[in-house]
């Protein structure tokens, strides 16, 4: 009989402990997969470190997975056993463990699945799933009630819907997607990084990038906001942390006479008149529709990228604690994965 094991977490501030665990069953509109790589975001090591979220223990974390169907529940018709697939799990949201990424098969919502194309690899594949769902929630709800940005839903063929963005962190994980995503819904983009993450962040599709750590980055990017025109549509910020971002981009939206400002983090405090505030949760059935008419075309088109590339730190479960502290030290325009097989 096939036996399952997961990097459990026991507790805040807790190494993760190797054991068994139950073998995911799905349930109506859901599949098991057989992972093959899974990713590390750094919400992984904060809860870790704090316990937030989890309110029952222990718990598997992890939000990104790349592998092979190995079952499907009812309701299923997009996917079949043996299907190489990349989706998103969300053990921080219905917090049962058979829902997290950190094991070896894991249980997945078919609305938050798409088949990987076979040119992929699982590794690749791997770094897609949280960002996704985090870079479209902003982009997509809509800007009315200060949801989201409020683009149009990406095309294989976009037509310019004359709107223009700045991506403040274009080379994190979330920004990359960001970039492909709204570059995808007709946007103009302008990003933010170091000076060396330059060219990784123009081969996201970005129109103009600047380098946040200039004395001059905000009149730097209200010239480029200037220069390309088009209705502006807001920032999204990928770091919403208060020294890191917040203290450029209120005041630049300030000066831009204000707008949607796109965070995933805690709110800013005291955000200055006419600035809009909009908090980014990345797990909404409202990206159902991308996952299942445009990752997978789009991937196969090469209009959707692998991005960042994946940085492999070690192969098993014993490898996702070291992928966790590699994350935590910090990487720049790489997503920390790990190999199961």
């Amino acid at each position: 009989m096939t036996t399952n094991q997961a990097a459990w977490l026991d507790g805040k501030d807790q190494k993760l402990r190797i054991s068994e665990a139950e073998m995911p069953k799905p349930g109506s509109d859901e599949i098991v997969i057989k992972n093959s790589a899974i990713a590390v975001n750094p919400v992984d090591w904060k809860i870790q470190d704090s316990g937030a979220f989890i309110k029952t223990w222990p718990m598997i974390l992890g939000c990104d997975v790349a592998g092979e169907v190995t079952d499907v529940g009812d309701g299923v018709t997009r996917f079949k056993k043996g299907d190489r697939v990349t989706g998103h799990t969300i053990s921080l949201l219905t917090q049962d463990p058979q829902d997290g990424a950190f094991q070896l098969y894991s249980r997945l919502k078919a609305g938050k699945t798409a088949h990987l194309p076979a040119s992929i690899p699982f590794t690749a594949g791997a770094v897609i799933p949280l960002a996704l769902d985090t870079a479209a929630v902003g982009l997509y709800s809509p800007s009315s009630g200060a949801k989201g940005l409020g683009l149009p839903p990406p095309s294989l063929n976009p037509k310019p819907s004359g709107q223009t963005l700045i991506c403040w962190g274009g080379s994190s994980s979330v920004g990359a997607l960001v970039i492909q995503l709204a570059v995808a819904s007709g946007a103009k983009v302008i990003a933010t990084s170091s000076p060396h993450n330059f060219d990784f962040c123009r081969s996201a599709g970005a129109s103009e990038v600047i380098d946040y750590k200039s004395p001059s980055v905000i009149p730097d990017l209200i010239a480029a906001v200037q220069k390309t025109g088009g209705e502006f549509a807001g920032v999204y910020d990928t770091i919403s942390l208060p020294q890191d971002s917040y203290a450029h981009t209120l005041p630049l939206l300030e000066k831009l006479g204000g707008g949607i400002l796109a965070f995933v983090l805690a709110p800013p405090e005291n955000p200055p008149s006419g600035v809009k505030p909009a908090h980014v949760f990345g797990v909404n059935e409202m990206t159902h529709p991308i996952w299942e008419d445009y990752v997978t075309p789009a991937l196969e088109g090469g209009k959707l990228r692998c991005l960042p590339p994946p940085q492999v730190v070690g192969k098993g479960l014993g490898a996702v604690q070291a992928g966790l502290e590699a994350n935590k030290k910090g990487v720049s325009a790489k997503k920390v994965v790990i190999e199961l097989e």
